[in-house]
């Protein structure tokens, strides 16, 4: 065969031929350039993103690892696996694991990155890498690489939104960062304004709700964002929280929103119906291991002075957690089941157990080291046995239980000025809640009266209990008032908290 003749004199058709091939393959090139930066929403993976959302951990991470070797090059496989990772760092609170997965986010970044400068998935991804590294670091007690997660979020959602602002993703994200900077104390603002960080808390909301409304996809992490931060930092509508009970009804499979419709109903004090919704939740291998359900279990039966019960989770709980957080308080809670119920001998055992074991990251386990110093040094009376009956009973939503241990008691039944503030707080609180708000009111006006430094906590609480009875008596000058005094009060346990809350309805009335 002429290999050189048939070389310099091909046929037309053989031309043709080539020519086509090489088109078709050209064309197929451009084509695998495209897919090596793009974002593809297959079945399973859409599957695996609500799967992440029911706490079904094991199920997500195999429906993930069945694409990931046909869709390697699929940006939305880095972001799900971040995904998983966030839920259940912040379940879980495993430090090893944290300190392993914590290497792979620049990894999951770079992956992101590969995705063109024209992809609006490329920015929103790569601030939702970082949003999730921002929970994570605060939860594990990082503070500064936590906020610095939290800027550079902000600052992607910024360029997205203003290079795709029709790109409606990046609005759940942005809105979440909108109304948390709205919320920040005055006396932090400049920082944030220094950073370049614009909060405002309507915008946020109105952000929030246009992706539930427009984004299907994301329609469900919106508004469980959306209903979180009014539970925790706003206030819920009645809708929201009819909401709040249908949502686990509507997904019995869903742990994640049986465990936010506990939480939120026992923060309204409304632990009675919060027990329907932790017995009904859904469990066994194909959920993440979630002890910290246990610690609810003794929460509820505290308040119901249930003490017996109550011991049993939480000891079911210290002994099943791995984490750091609420170790401190479980063992106050320990001492304190024994110890409201007249077992002072046995109940001192736990009280030594309050400071040499857990973190103090988080308000309750600072409150309870402050609590067990305390009793220790023997500041804490036995008088305060029935204060303290009364807190639970209140926090629980058991008003009538409540309300009789107060009657046992008048402020000459107690020494410090803290004991006698902490009556008139707790008398309030107990009357407000019972439908009774006016009849509050000198109870927390005496707390504010008598909150110094040892008291502040509750001169702080008075005022922003007094804040939301000005807003509901329409009283808005007077609520102001009230809610700036809230936040005057320097160096408590709950500080963070009543701040957020009172700059919260501070912005709402354009303060």
């Amino acid at each position: 065969m002429n290999w050189k003749s048939n070389w310099h004199h091909p046929k037309p058709g053989f031309l043709r031929s080539a020519m086509l091939v090489m088109l078709l393959l050209f064309t197929f090139l451009v084509r695998a350039e495209d897919l090596q930066y793009d974002v593809i929403f297959t079945p399973k993976l859409q599957k695996a993103y609500f799967e992440i959302q029911k706490l079904r951990l094991p199920s997500a991470r195999a429906l993930i690892d069945a694409e990931r070797t046909s869709e390697k090059t699929n940006a939305f496989i880095p972001y799900l696996d971040n995904y998983a990772d966030l839920h259940y760092l912040l379940i879980s609170e495993d430090k090893k694991a944290y300190k392993e997965l914590s290497q792979q986010e620049n990894l999951r970044l770079e992956a992101i990155g590969k995705l063109p400068d024209g992809s609006p998935y490329k920015r929103f991804l790569q601030a939702e890498i970082r949003m999730h590294w921002a929970f994570a670091k605060l939860k594990f007690g990082n503070e500064i690489s936590g906020s610095w997660e939290i800027i550079k979020a902000y600052k992607l959602l910024e360029e997205n939104k203003k290079l795709f602002p029709d790109f409606l993703p990046t609005l759940k994200s942005l809105g979440l960062l909108h109304v948390l900077i709205g919320s920040i104390p005055e006396n932090y603002g400049w920082v944030a304004k220094m950073l370049g960080l614009k909060g405002n808390i309507q915008t946020g909301i109105s952000e929030l709700r246009k992706v539930e409304k427009e984004m299907p996809f994301f329609r469900q992490e919106a508004e469980l964002i959306d209903l979180l931060l009014h539970a925790y930092t706003l206030q819920l509508s009645p809708a929201q929280q009819s909401r709040i009970r249908e949502w686990p009804k509507q997904q019995p499979d869903n742990l994640l929103l049986h465990f936010f419709a506990t939480t939120i109903l026992m923060k309204e004090g409304r632990s009675e119906e919060a027990a329907y919704y932790l017995a009904e939740a859904p469990a066994g291998p194909a959920y993440i291991s979630f002890p910290f359900l246990d610690y609810l279990k003794g929460e509820i039966n505290l308040q119901k002075g249930n003490y017996e019960q109550a011991t049993d989770h939480y000891a079911v709980f210290l002994k099943t957690y791995t984490g750091f957080n609420y170790i401190k308080d479980s063992n106050l809670k320990r001492f304190m089941c024994l110890w409201l119920n007249d077992q002072d001998r046995e109940a001192n055992v736990f009280i030594q157990k309050v400071k040499g074991s857990g973190s103090t990251i988080i308000e309750a386990d600072q409150l309870a080291e402050r609590i067990a110093a305390e009793f220790i040094s023997g500041k804490i009376s036995p008088t305060q046995k029935i204060l303290y009956k009364a807190r639970y009973a209140t926090d629980g939503g058991y008003l009538k239980t409540a309300a009789a241990f107060m009657e046992t008691v008048t402020e000459k039944s107690f020494i410090s000025t803290e004991e006698k503030a902490e009556f008139n707080y707790r008398k309030g609180r107990t009357l407000q809640k019972s439908g009774q708000p006016s009849l509050s009111i000198p109870y927390y006006n005496r707390a504010l009266t008598l909150a110094k430094t040892e008291a502040a906590g509750f001169g702080a609480a008075s005022a922003l209990q007094l804040g939301y009875i000005s807003l509901e008596k329409n009283d808005k000058p007077g609520a102001v008032v009230y809610f700036k005094k809230a936040m005057s009060f320097k160096k408590h346990e709950y500080k963070n908290s009543i701040d957020n809350k009172a700059r919260a309805a501070l912005t709402t009335l354009g303060q």
